[in-house]
């Protein structure tokens, strides 16, 4: 899946942005492994005990793909559940820098409403917003560093530039009853598609997959080590968002 597919493609036969959806349903138990283990610990020290895994999703960026993700708030994608609250890990599988597309926040956007969408281009599925790097915060990482953010927390990305793929592992996490609630009216972040795919995967789609099975698998060698395990210490810039906010 093509989350550049707003701009023409710049290399032949290869994504601007490749989004694969669920990695954890084409790599059998990952949703069990360390990595979604200690973020949802995380996901309810900070959000509450009522906090469960929702999806998962693997993004790269190849070299010199040049591609921008627009400014967006995730939750424009979702549907308008009655429990804001919600929490995604992007955890950096290599060095991110302003030259290979590090994400860029907008602190405090979380605390207000969501700014209006708009398709990024013409037929395209990819929204975006008015925002600008004038009012957000770069924030590089070093391989296995992680950054939390909320559903409605405005973010970017810049196009890769360098001769190096750039690759994040997102995990998501709500509450239990509003995964439930998902689940139960249609809304389920592609897993049907993944899994309808899971036998015809392409090469490459087939290699990203495995090269997130052994970043997980020996995560422990990465920074993130210090964000999840023992006594957990998170350093966010903003505040998460009470779930009475609509």
């Amino acid at each position: 899946h093509d989350l550049g597919s707003h701009v023409e493609q710049v290399k032949r036969n290869e994504e601007n942005v490749c989004q694969i959806m669920w990695p954890s349903v084409y790599v059998p138990s990952l949703d069990k492994g360390p990595l979604h283990k200690r973020a949802l610990e995380i996901a309810k020290a900070l959000l509450g005990e009522d906090m469960a895994f929702d999806f998962d999703m693997l993004i790269a960026k190849g070299p010199q793909t040049r591609t921008q993700t627009p400014w967006h708030q995730d939750e424009a994608y979702w549907p308008n559940m009655p429990d804001k609250r919600a929490v995604s890990f992007w955890v950096a599988m290599e060095r991110t820098t302003l030259d290979n597309g590090c994400m860029w926040f907008i602190p405090g956007s979380n605390l207000k409403p969501i700014r209006s969408h708009r398709p990024a281009g013409p037929n395209a599925h990819i929204l975006e917003c008015d925002a600008s790097e004038d009012e957000g915060v770069a924030a590089p990482l070093s391989p296995g560093s992680c950054t939390l953010h909320h559903g409605r927390t405005l973010h970017y990305s810049r196009g890769n530039t360098t001769d190096s793929t750039r690759r994040g592992f997102i995990t998501n996490f709500r509450p239990q009853a509003m995964v439930e609630w998902e689940r139960e009216n249609g809304f389920d972040h592609g897993k049907a598609v993944s899994s309808s795919q899971k036998g015809n995967l392409s090469k490459n789609t087939a290699m990203n997959c495995i090269v997130a099975f052994f970043v997980i698998a020996f995560h422990s060698r990465y920074k993130m080590i210090s964000y999840m395990s023992g006594d957990i210490r998170v350093r966010t810039n903003t505040r998460p968002v009470p779930k009475t906010l609509s």
